[in-house]
C-alpha cells in the first residue's frame, strides 16, 4: 500500500506461481526499450527510478526510497525504490541499458532524465550543472554525482525531450486542425 500511496506505484502486484511442471512469464519493455535482469543477494541491492520496476522473484523486498525536493523534482520524482532481498528483478528503460561498473571512489556524472538506477553500495548526491536559469526553468542544471563501488544504469534516450521532439512534429497539425 505504501508504495501506492507515497511512490505512484501500483497497489495491486500480480502474483504467478506454476502449479506443475515448468512454465514461462512473459515481460514487454516500453516502446523503444530494454529489460535487464539483475541478481540481487543479501547485501547487494539496488534503488532505481519507480518506472523502471516490471517483475521480481519472491524474495525480494521492494521499499519506497525518499530522494528529497531537491533530488525529486528534476528527474526521476520524489521517490524511488529500494530493491534487497534474494532473487531476480527485472527493470525496464526507455531506450537501451547501458551499464557502467564503478570501482571504490570512481565517480560517474548523470543527467538526472537518463539515470535508472544503481547499486546501494553506491554513495551519491545531486549536484549543479549549468546555470540557475536551466535549473529553474527546465531541471537542466541538476545532474547525479555516483560513487563507487557498484554499478550504474543509464537509459540511453531521454522520455522528456523525445516528447518535446514529437511535439514540434505535432503542434503544426493541431494548430491546423483548430484553425479549420
Amino acid at each position: 500500500m505504501g508504495l501506492s500511496v507515497i511512490g505512484g506505484q501500483s497497489f495491486w502486484v500480480n502474483d504467478y506461481t506454476c502449479t506443475s511442471g515448468s512454465g514461462e512469464a512473459g515481460f514487454v519493455a516500453a516502446p523503444v526499450g530494454d529489460i535487464k535482469q539483475l541478481d540481487i543477494a543479501p547485501g547487494s541491492g539496488y534503488v532505481i527510478q519507480k518506472s523502471a520496476y516490471i517483475a521480481s522473484t519472491q524474495g525480494i523486498d521492494l521499499d519506497v526510497k525518499w530522494e528529497g525536493f531537491t533530488k525529486g523534482l528534476f528527474g526521476q520524482g520524489l521517490f524511488m525504490l529500494r530493491a534487497n532481498g534474494s532473487g531476480q528483478m527485472f527493470i525496464n528503460t526507455f531506450g537501451a541499458i547501458d551499464t557502467h561498473t564503478l570501482q571504490p571512489g570512481q565517480t560517474l556524472i548523470v543527467d538526472n532524465f537518463h539515470l535508472v538506477g544503481f547499486s546501494e553500495t553506491c554513495s551519491y548526491k545531486v549536484t549543479g550543472f549549468g546555470g540557475l536559469k536551466e535549473t529553474l526553468l527546465g531541471g537542466e542544471g541538476l545532474v547525479t554525482q555516483i560513487t563507487g563501488p557498484g554499478d550504474v544504469y543509464i537509459q540511453t534516450k531521454n522520455l522528456q525531450e523525445f516528447t518535446e521532439w514529437l511535439w514540434t512534429l505535432l503542434e503544426p497539425k493541431v494548430r491546423s486542425s483548430r484553425d479549420r
